[in-house]
């Protein structure tokens, strides 16, 4: 399952989400999303874990503070998942 995390302070670093994720299980990969022209981050990013430990992972690190900051975790939207609300609230919002 892929989980996103929201509010991520910047200095948070892969291996640090790592070992705070590792509390609930297996991690497969984590990826702190960074703008491209800073290559500063932007304040979340994903990790990969087996269904049951993501879910595990979710309930216990949602609202949890790491690095200073409240966490915002929960499993991640596909992008045309994403891209499809995005499309409605913008026509929604022509009205």
């Amino acid at each position: 399952m892929n989980i996103y995390v929201g509010n991520l302070s910047y200095k948070a670093s892969e291996d640090g989400l790592k070992e705070l994720f590792e509390q609930h299980g297996s991690v497969d990969s984590v990826r702190i999303i960074t703008d491209r022209n800073s290559g500063r981050s932007k304040g979340f990013a994903f990790v990969e874990m087996s269904d049951d430990d993501a879910e595990q992972a979710i309930e216990a690190l949602n609202g949890q503070e790491f690095l200073g900051r409240p966490l915002s975790v929960n499993e991640a939207r596909g992008k045309r998942e994403n891209s499809r609300e995005n499309s409605n609230s913008r026509r929604n919002y022509n009205r």
